[in-house]
Parts: C-alpha cells; sequence; structure tokens
C-alpha cells in the first residue's frame, strides 16, 4: 500500500509547475531564523499562506528555552493577520525535530525555585502549564495548520503535530513518544491529544508506556498522518498545494469548520449541534455563501472567488 502512495507521489509531483517548484525551494529556508525569532523562520510562499519553519537545523531542531515562548508569540500573530487563512510547519535541516532541548532547558525544569515542597511544586506546576501553551496555541488559532513531518519526530514533536489540524509526512519520517524513557510522563499535549487522534486506544498506550518508533506506514495506516510522500520535496509541494486548495475557501467557512470541529471532539453530539446552531445563526449572514453558491451553479472552483479578509 506505501508502495502505491509513493508512486502517486511521485507521479503527481514530478510534473509541478514552476512557480510551485520555486514556492516550494523558498520554504527550505537557508537564510536563518526571522527577527525578532532565533528558533523559526517564518515565510510567504503563496497568497494566505504562512509557514512556520523550526530552524535549529544544527541542534536538529531541538526545543530550547526561547522556542517555548516563540511558538505562543508566532502563533497568536497568525491567529490575529487577515492577510494569512492557512498555517504550513515544517522543520529546517535533516529531520523535523528532536523534541526537548535536555542540555538547555535542564535548569528550568530540574531545579525549579521555591523554598518548600508546596513552593517548588506551585512554581513547576506554572512552568508546565506555560509550556502546555506553546502547543496549545496552535489549536486555539482559528487557522488550519498543516504541518510536514520529515526524518524523526521525537517527544515534543508529538506533542507540537497532534495539535495541528492536518499531519502529513514523508516515507523516511518515524516517531516516538520518548518521555518515559527520561524518566518522565509526557505533559504537554501527547497523552491528551494522541487518543483524539489515533483510533486505537492500545496502540496508544503501547507506543506510549514503550517509546517504541512508530514510522511512516504505520502511522498512515492508525490515522496519525493522513498522507505519505516520496521525499521532503515531495512533501512541502504536497502541502503547499493542500495549504492552496484551503487559502481558496471562504476564510468564514474554513475557521468556522476548525473551531466547531475541536468544539464536537470535546464535547457531546447534542452540544456540538447546539454550538454549531448558535455559530451558523451569525456566520450564515455572509456574503460568502451567495458567492460561494453563484460560482457552483456556473461550475467555477472557489479559487476564483475574491473572498473579503476576516
Amino acid at each position: 500500500m506505501l508502495s502505491v502512495i509513493v508512486r502517486s507521489a511521485l507521479t503527481k509531483y514530478r510534473g509541478l509547475r514552476l512557480p510551485c517548484q520555486a514556492a516550494v525551494r523558498a520554504m527550505s529556508s537557508s537564510g536563518g531564523p526571522t527577527p525578532p525569532y532565533t528558533t523559526l523562520a517564518i515565510s510567504h510562499p503563496a497568497e494566505s499562506i504562512t509557514h512556520v519553519e523550526l530552524h535549529r537545523p544544527e541542534k536538529r531542531n531541538a526545543m530550547n528555552k526561547a522556542f517555548w515562548s516563540e511558538m505562543v508569540e508566532c502563533f497568536n500573530e497568525i491567529a490575529g493577520d487577515p492577510d494569512c487563512r492557512v498555517v504550513v510547519v515544517s522543520g529546517a535541516g535533516k529531520i523535523f525535530t528532536a523534541g526537548i532541548d535536555l542540555m538547555d532547558m535542564a535548569s528550568e525544569v530540574l531545579q525549579p525555585q521555591g523554598d518548600d515542597t508546596a513552593r517548588i511544586s506551585w512554581n513547576l506546576k506554572k512552568t508546565i502549564t506555560k509550556y502546555q501553551e506553546t502547543f496549545s496555541v496552535i489549536e486555539k488559532c482559528p487557522k488550519p495548520v498543516v504541518v510536514a513531518v520529515h526524518g524523526a519526530c521525537v517527544g515534543g514533536g508529538v506533542d507540537l503535530i497532534t495539535a495541528c489540524d492536518i499531519r502529513l509526512c514523508t516515507q523516511d519520517a518515524w516517531f516516538q513518544v520518548k518521555e518515559v524513557d527520561i524518566g518522565l510522563a509526557a505533559d504537554v499535549g501527547t497523552l491528551q491529544r494522541l487518543p483524539k487522534v489515533i483510533g486505537s486506544r492500545s496502540l496508544v498506550n503501547e507506543l506510549a508506556l514503550t517509546a517504541r518508533k512508530m514510522y511512516a506506514d504505520e502511522a498512515k495506516s492508525s490515522g496519525l498522518v493522513s498522507r505519505v510522500f516520496a521525499d521532503k520535496e515531495a512533501l512541502m509541494a504536497g502541502a503547499l498545494e493542500m495549504a492552496e486548495e484551503i487559502a481558496g475557501r471562504s476564510p468564514v467557512a474554513v475557521q468556522g469548520t476548525k473551531i466547531n470541529l475541536i468544539y464536537s471532539r470535546d464535547h457531546s453530539v447534542t452540544e456540538g449541534l447546539d454550538y454549531m446552531a448558535t455559530w451558523n445563526m451569525s456566520m450564515l449572514q455572509t456574503q460568502d455563501v451567495m458567492k460561494s453558491a453563484q460560482a457552483s451553479m456556473e461550475k467555477k472552483s472557489p479559487k476564483t472567488i475574491t473572498f473579503s479578509k476576516l
């Protein structure tokens, strides 16, 4: 099955238009992080699309102290940017991420401040909560987030990708819930989100308790990723094409869809339907519906419509 997917990806992306090839090359940043960030490179490879690249390739994109705050700042800015409709996340260099940078983070995590057990615990909880927000901010962002994983995705990388909306990977990608190997339970999202992503609770438990590697074919069959590509170039081309498809739709419809999908995941069907009715009693009062309906009747692509910024 995987070989069929790979051949399909190769056939599909071998004939890419030159502008798309140029955009894909531009997404593989070699110019370093984008100020004021020191761990992220931000670019705009196509209209209404923001590319966020983890950019510590010399450290295998390990997550240092700066990363945890910069991701929050970055996605809060993206959430309020009317020019952005879709986000693509990827990693620079040979792998997506090696996870937490233990050397850089050890002092904050292993030596919390406080005069007694209660105060040490209080401060440690504040630290953990702050780190949880680093990935929760991706989920809270109303813009859909497509993550493109190549090579290794370890520890904190799994926390990151499970907060994204669409997950894609290369044939050589592998995933590892690494935390039990370093003496702790994953505490920034994997144990909460992975069971909602993968259908098998037994498989989730196995991955979290054994810290074994999951490779691309198993990730695809279990639902962790939705597509597998031959290599990073094909992966980035696929991620960009998907982002362009989403960006071509009404931002009212797209962002409302993401918000309601997440709400329904965490609530009963009845609660989800009630929330949806309340949501759409205002959101249906948009010109986007009439524009989209007209284009559909004229058998035109939604990408031919000019939608107002949201």
